[in-house]
């Protein structure tokens, strides 16, 4: 890698300044989110390396199937077979989108996860910890499904790796309810640049305010530098953004549903209009209006 994430930043020359999207969560220094000129994946179906699946672990699945059932009209089906343990798969029409499940491991918190898609799970595995990360759980064949494991990155963003065999992953993306961008937020951005490149072969385009990670020239999510404005408390993590038709109308079933508003309804410059919100089990996922991309 050819100097630091830090340091391609630095000769990027669009000019903007840092603005985390989450120091909006708390609103109390005005700043406004971060410029977002994709925003929505250009990946339309699961390729290895890009992001392939996200799925909620939660305290209360049968309440997340009816809150997530209204928001975003999904229509879940759990997985009848006793091994399945509770996974549900929601689905829009007949296309894949996300899966709710019960926590599986003690200290699991409740928490929405993203997976990727690799070729080989084991071989991935290897890369994550030769590259610093660490592996925290399998690979393991789930049914004729595929293979997944669960690391974690140098910083200690958690995230899944998936080798699809019968099941590749989400059926749709970029379509309201549907799964449209991925965002890490990490305190050590120059860590995660590296292990990412390495061992997915991301590229990440320099940006002082929001840089984005892609793959085979097509870009999938972004980076945020978490600050001192994030509390302590809050690790490095993933956070999915959900395709919707109306934000404001989402962020008010959401408060109706019994979840939170972390960050308001807001139009970005030269991006689309989003939300980052909470579900009443405390699991935190951001959404975006589909058909803003410019």
């Amino acid at each position: 890698m050819r100097g630091t994430y830090r340091d391609r930043c630095a000769r990027a020359p669009d000019g903007r300044g840092p603005g985390p999207a989450l120091a909006c969560w708390r609103g109390t220094d005005g700043s406004r989110p971060p410029r977002k000129d994709a925003t929505t994946m250009k990946l339309h179906e699961p390729v290895p390396g890009g992001p392939c699946w996200a799925e909620l672990g939660t305290t209360d699945l049968e309440a997340a199937k009816r809150f997530y059932t209204k928001l975003f009209g999904w229509y879940p089906r759990t997985d009848p077979r006793q091994q399945a343990g509770g996974y549900t798969i929601a689905r829009i029409g007949d296309a894949a989108v996300a899966a709710l499940t019960p926590l599986y491991q003690p200290g699991q918190p409740v928490a929405w996860n993203v997976s990727f898609a690799v070729r080989d799970a084991d071989a991935a595995v290897r890369q994550v910890t030769a590259a610093g990360g660490a592996a925290l759980q399998g690979p393991t064949d789930v049914f004729d499904s595929g293979r997944f494991a669960v690391a974690a990155d140098p910083t200690g963003a958690v995230f899944q790796l998936w080798q699809g065999r019968s099941f590749p992953g989400a059926g749709l993306f970029n379509a309201p309810g549907s799964l449209g961008w991925v965002e890490l937020l990490t305190r050590e951005p120059d860590r995660a640049a590296d292990f990412y490149e390495t061992v997915f072969g991301w590229s990440i385009t320099p940006s002082q305010s929001y840089p984005q990670w892609g793959i085979g020239g097509a870009d999938f999510g972004g980076m945020v530098t978490m600050d001192d404005k994030f509390p302590h408390e809050v690790p490095a993590h993933w956070l999915p953004y959900f395709a919707v038709a109306d934000v404001n109308t989402v962020a008010v079933d959401t408060t109706d549903g019994g979840g939170s508003v972390l960050m308001e309804p807001t139009s970005v410059p030269d991006g689309p209009r989003i939300a980052v919100l909470r579900d009443p089990q405390g699991a935190m996922f951001g959404v975006y209006r589909a058909g803003d991309e410019r």
